[in-house]
């Protein structure tokens, strides 16, 4: 089933005004059950706040406060928990809109699926990142927004030293801040992809699917990644701070400790 009406605002009154990030949160969570059999992964507790929280803060201290979160696993409980607009002590108020891709189709998008899905309602320079990956000391930067949007590049991507649970990697990096598309394990593949990253809606113009996903195809982000990198349209830095990609009880516990 095709739909046309690709968000749900949190307001019938008004048009909420164009998204500045993309937050996913719509994942069931497979790997991190049992917990996540009864909550979603990004509500998940993380040293006294709800994971995704970690996120969407860091973005409000940068000034990015319009906010578009997707949905599908149990997705009805995070548009209960943080509703249509969200305040946190010392912060600026955040406005949060919905893609609620289980709603609209029965079934998550993946990334390029999700994003495509909300390409109508995000600015033409947006920042997209994952609502279950810990990295509470990232600054979300105007200051590199514009640098990037100034740029040639239509995707830039903050890249992690491999961890423990990715030593094959994702990416290299050469000198000049391209990102290479390396294949996992060869000479050069240092790094990994944080899941924090700046897109132009360029990016998404070509890969066979309309703005908005009317038809809900879901499509996963990296083979699109790889091809723009083969183009030399992917640039990237490497982020040092601390990062922990959520994926596994055992990692959440050791946030907790």
């Amino acid at each position: 089933m095709c739909s046309e009406a690709p968000l749900h605002p949190a307001s019938a009154d008004r048009e909420p005004a164009q998204a500045q990030a993309l937050v996913l949160a719509a994942g069931s969570g497979k790997r991190m059950l049992p917990l996540t059999a009864t909550t979603p992964k990004p509500l998940l507790a993380v040293r006294g706040q709800p994971l995704m929280f970690w996120a969407m803060q860091a973005l409000a201290r940068g000034g990015f406060t319009r906010q578009l979160v997707n949905t599908a696993w149990l997705g009805e409980q995070i548009g209960q928990r943080l509703g249509g607009r969200v305040e946190w002590p010392g912060l600026p108020a955040v406005e949060v809109i919905y893609s609620h891709e289980g709603l609209d189709f029965g079934h998550a998008l993946e990334t390029a699926g999700a994003v495509l899905r909300a390409l109508p309602r995000l600015e033409p320079v947006f920042w997209v990142l994952a609502g279950d990956v810990f990295a509470p000391e990232f600054v979300f930067s105007p200051i590199a927004m514009q640098r990037f949007a100034d740029s040639p590049a239509l995707a830039h991507l903050w890249l992690v030293p491999n961890p423990a649970h990715n030593p094959g990697g994702d990416f290299g990096l050469s000198d000049g801040g391209a990102v290479l598309n390396l294949a996992r394990g060869a000479p050069g593949c240092d790094f990994t992809y944080s899941t924090i990253g700046l897109y132009k809606s360029a990016f998404f113009a070509d890969c066979g699917v309309p703005a908005g996903n009317p038809c809900g195809q879901a499509m996963a982000l990296s083979p699109l990644m790889r091809a723009a990198m083969d183009r030399g349209q992917v640039t990237g830095e490497v982020y040092t701070g601390a990062w922990t990609d959520v994926g596994t009880p055992e990692r959440l516990a050791q946030l907790n400790a």
